[in-house]
C-alpha cells in the first residue's frame, strides 16, 4: 500500500469525497485524484492542512500509525475507551465488529460520492 492508498484511506475515514477533501486542504479535486493513485506527491502545505482536519500524516507518510495519546481524546472519547476496556473479551468482540462495520458503510457511502 503506498502514500495515495493511505490517503485515500484517511480520506474515507474522516467521511469525505475528494472533492471535499480537496477543499479543506488547498488543491484542486483533480489534484487530489493525482495524489491518490500515486500519480504526484503532495507538498507540505498540503500535509500539514490534512494535519489540521485530522489526518494521520505520519501514517500517510510511512505506514506506521501514531498511538494516540490519552490527552487527544475528548471527555466522552475517554469514557468510551474506560467501558470499552471494563467489557468481557467476547463483548469487546461484538463491540469491535459492530464498529467495523459501522466504518465500512461510512466508506462505502463516501466512496458512492465520489462516482
Amino acid at each position: 500500500m503506498g502514500i495515495g492508498d493511505r490517503l485515500k484511506e484517511e480520506r474515507l475515514r474522516l467521511g469525505m469525497n475528494q472533492t471535499e477533501f480537496a477543499a479543506i486542504t488547498g488543491v484542486t479535486k483533480n489534484s487530489q485524484f493525482n495524489y491518490e493513485k500515486g500519480e504526484r506527491s503532495p507538498d507540505a502545505a498540503y500535509l500539514a492542512a490534512a494535519s489540521a482536519a485530522g489526518v494521520d500524516v505520519l501514517y500517510v507518510l510511512t505506514g506506521n500509525r501514531v498511538p494516540m495519546a490519552a490527552e487527544t481524546l475528548s471527555e466522552k472519547e475517554s469514557t468510551m475507551v474506560e467501558k470499552y476496556r471494563s467489557l468481557g473479551q467476547a463483548d469487546q468482540a461484538s463491540l469491535d465488529r459492530l464498529v467495523d462495520a459501522l466504518a465500512e458503510t461510512t466508506a462505502t457511502h463516501a466512496t458512492k460520492k465520489d462516482d
